[in-house]
This record gives structure tokens, sequence and C-alpha cells, in this order.
């Protein structure tokens, strides 16, 4: 966990907690809390997404294009939790219910955080993800290609399981995220951006966890409250040590800064790579042409 995604070494190890608070709710200090206690390795979404490999990625891109085939759709969330003893953030808070079905003895912990702090938070991502030069800027960067078409996956599963917000209460998140434009007008857009705030959805989210998870297995706490409820939760001796502490808005910031840098250095390489082609082959045919042109001159000399 942190800043290097966690990978299973053992895939026949079975999911025991899932993290079911919303990004930015402290889902990074849960998942390290969590490996610490369970001896595992944790998915935490957002880390997996910015720094996993190709492949990886793929698979969550299928899981979000398996909505209408069930089979499929449960294949992959065995394939992507294989190994991991936790998961944490999306997109395994999308599929509370698929999972407890995949791990019947799986266990759920709500951890929550005042709504207007937790908006606060989580806006600047929300911009982030949306800007429109994202996905052409990410094409050429192995893994880093899906991450704009994950983002809107979990966009519109959101929306799948919350439904639209209501006028004012971030509404302007759901209405602008299925957009694949922005709106003409530059004051629009950052009126739509920013209008309101998004407390409702957080609101829906822990009524819904609250909701298909049975009472005996489901933990709310905050991150505040440290070890000890976690702990007797899970049935863990308490460890001496403070509970683990992270930073998830900077580190997210960083590694969305760190993916635009690679990609403006790809992009640069390949036009100039291009450019240096294009030039070698215009150099030739002038080369060729002129050669032509003089042997011409020698036919006619001669």
């Amino acid at each position: 966990m942190g800043a290097s995604p966690s990978i299973p070494r053992d895939r026949s190890r079975q999911l025991q907690v899932i993290g079911a608070g919303y990004g930015r709710t402290g889902t990074s200090a849960i998942s390290m809390a969590l490996e610490k206690l369970l001896d595992g390795p944790v998915m935490h979404g957002g880390t997996q997404i910015l720094a996993r490999e190709d492949a990886y990625l793929k698979k969550l891109v299928d899981l979000q294009r398996s909505r209408g085939d069930r089979p499929r759709m449960m294949r992959l969330l065995r394939e992507i939790t294989a190994g991991f003893v936790g998961i944490t953030d999306q997109p395994g808070i999308l599929y509370i219910p698929e999972l407890m079905e995949l791990y019947p003895d799986v266990k759920v912990v709500l951890v929550t955080r005042d709504p207007e702090k937790w908006w606060k938070s989580i806006e600047p991502v929300a911009k982030n993800v949306q800007f429109w030069w994202l996905k052409p800027l990410l094409f050429p960067v192995p893994a880093l290609r899906w991450v704009p078409e994950i983002f809107q996956g979990f966009i519109a599963r959101n929306r799948s399981l919350y439904g639209d917000m209501k006028p004012g209460i971030g509404r302007s998140h759901y209405r602008l995220s299925q957009q694949t434009t922005f709106p003409q007008n530059p004051r629009n857009r950052e009126r739509q951006l920013t209008v309101g705030g998004g407390t409702e959805l957080l609101k829906r989210h822990n009524a819904h966890i609250r909701k298909v998870v049975p009472k005996e297995r489901l933990l709310e706490m905050e991150v505040q409250d440290g070890w000890e409820p976690l702990c007797k939760f899970l049935g863990k001796p308490i460890p001496d040590e403070p509970f683990p502490r992270s930073n998830e808005a900077a580190a997210v910031q960083q590694r969305f800064k760190e993916a635009v840098i690679t990609a403006f250095i790809i992009w640069v390489s390949i036009i100039s790579f291009t450019s240096m082609g294009i030039y070698v082959l215009y150099s030739l045919y002038i080369l060729s042409f002129q050669q032509q042109q003089e042997e011409a001159r020698v036919e006619i000399l001669a």
C-alpha cells in the first residue's frame, strides 16, 4: 500500500474484509490498517488504478463493460480480487452485494466522515477526471490509457446505484460527468463544475451499504476512532503502534501530475520521431528527385 500497489503472491487467499467507505473517507488509512491486522495484501482501488500494469486495468474496464452479463461480471470480480485479503475504494464499494456473494464470510467496514468536509476533499478529483483532453492525452500511455474509461464507468455505476442528485446538492457532478464535451460558455463550465455540494452522494452511498449488509457483519467507524473498534470487530489484538495516517488528496494529486507529465513526454517523443521520419523521407525524396534531374541533364548533353 501507500505509493505502491499491493500485489497478491498467493491467489488462493480469500477476501476477508470490504472497506465500504467512499473515497476520501480514509480509504488509504483503512487499507494500511487492514494489511497490518490481516497480514496480507489489500486492494486499494485508487492506488491500483494509478500504479498497476496494463492487463490489470483492462480487467477493470472489462468489469464495467459486463454490466449486462452477470456470470461474466462475477468471474471478473473474482479474478480482480483473487489473493487480496481486503478491498477498499472504487470499484469494490460499487459491488458490495456481489462481493458478499463471492465471499460469504466477508465482513464490511463502513468508514464515515462529515459530508461537507468530504465533498470539499473529493470535488477536485471529480474535476480532474472529467477534463475532455485526458483521454487523448493518456491514449499512448500503457495502463493509464484505461483510466478515463474506468472513471467514466465508476460514474455510470454510481448513477445506477444512487440515481441523479437533487438540484443544488451534487447534481452538477452527475450532469457534467455524462457529457462528452464541456459547455461552450466557459462561465457555465466553471459554474457546473463547482455549484452545489455532492454531500447527497455520500449520504446515499452510506444508506445503500446499511441496507445491503446485515448488521452483524457491518462496522461503522471513523478514522479518528483508531484501532479499538476495528480490532474488536475483526477479533484481532490491538497493535502497539499508532493507527495509520495517509494524505489521500496529496497522493492522488501527485500521481495525477506524474501521469500527465509521462503522457506529455510520450507525445513529445511520438511527435519528434514522426517529424524526424517525415523530414528524412522528404530529404530522400528531394535527393532522389535531384539525382533524376541530373541524370536527365547528362542524357540531354550527351
